[in-house]
């Protein structure tokens, strides 16, 4: 397991450098000009242009720029800013053109909202996917079975963003309860209060998949001899179903699970920016909007470490659920 577990670190940290090596030359070597974005367009002229790129750093070689970026991963940077040399401590993901604020600033304060959006989002679509899922298995063929498939598949072809748009456009549908969203320093209670419609929404319309991913995994699984087996010894069906089924209908669950609360940590900014939920989602995406370079790298290598690591503990999490795989 040791040496399995070193090899795919050897291979996390691999993809995180290309990852990072590829965002770099993406961003820092196209044409978009991150210096025109911040020259006033009344008072912008090539001196002052000029002078706006030599403050950024933009004037360096490309590989001089990337290298200087990649020590400060490890030992961090000084920055010039109005005459002052502000030190950035490592990890450090530089500096905001925008703001003169530290990119981890930036974006390590507003992470927590994200994984807390996420995390109660996973909450809702596993609870009630996996249920609807174990249900629609032991009923399979039934009303109740079709009737669960069928309202999954319709929740599920309506695009996200819309269901997201009608919540946010007309709150009465779920903020007649539910307050909106407002940051931590307003409290505990009312900061997880206003996460509850955004969770909701973005749980159960993925809830949808799981419904079917369950269904079929359960339904491969109550067929095959050692199920059958444990019933002909008379053991009680409910034993069967979640001692002897369910464990080994998960393992598929876990691996999309994993794969799923990736994405929502690196993909949330469509509910980030439709709720206003000040997450690192809508600040890429502001970043975006202003060609903000390095809170726009930050946000893609947060993004690549994320998803390694959430595919390295799947892999290590889907030994324990299943015995039946060995790791070679």
């Amino acid at each position: 397991m040791l040496t399995y577990i070193l090899r795919r670190l050897a291979l996390a940290l691999s993809v995180i450098m290309a990852t990072l090596v590829s965002a770099f030359l993406l961003f820092f070597a196209g044409p978009a000009d991150p210096a025109q974005a911040m020259c006033p367009e009344t008072k912008c002229n090539p001196a002052r242009l000029e002078a706006i790129t030599k403050s950024i750093g933009l004037d360096k070689p490309l590989i001089e720029q990337f290298l200087t970026y990649f020590k400060g991963l490890f030992v961090g940077r000084d920055f010039v800013y109005a005459g002052d040399t502000v030190h950035c401590g490592a990890p450090c993901l530089g500096f905001s053109f925008v703001t003169r604020r530290s990119v981890n600033e930036e974006l390590f304060t507003r992470f927590p909202n994200t994984v807390v959006l996420a995390l109660m989002a996973a909450v809702v679509f596993v609870t009630v996917g996996v249920t609807l899922g174990i249900i629609a298995a032991v009923r399979r063929g039934s009303g109740t079975d079709r009737g669960l498939v069928g309202a999954s598949q319709v929740l599920g072809s309506i695009p996200y963003y819309v269901l997201a748009l009608l919540v946010a456009l007309y709150p009465v549908i779920l903020w007649n309860v539910l307050p909106q969203y407002s940051a931590i320093s307003a409290g505990v209670g009312p900061y997880f209060m206003g996460m509850l419609a955004p969770a909701l929404i973005l749980g159960l319309v993925t809830a949808s998949s799981y419904v079917r991913y369950t269904r079929n995994s359960m339904i491969e699984t109550l067929s095959m001899d050692y199920i059958r087996t444990a019933r002909s010894k008379g053991i009680n069906e409910r034993t069967v179903l979640f001692k002897h089924g369910f464990r080994a209908a998960m393992s598929p669950i876990a691996t999309i699970l994993g794969l799923d609360i990736a994405a929502l940590l690196t993909g949330t900014l469509i509910t980030e920016q439709i709720f206003g939920v000040d997450g690192i989602g809508r600040r890429g995406l502001a970043a975006l909007r202003s060609f903000d370079l390095p809170v726009i790298m930050g946000t893609v290598l947060i993004g690549a470490v994320v998803v390694v690591v959430m595919n390295l503990v799947v892999d290590i999490a889907y030994s324990f659920i299943d015995p039946r795989v060995r790791l070679s």
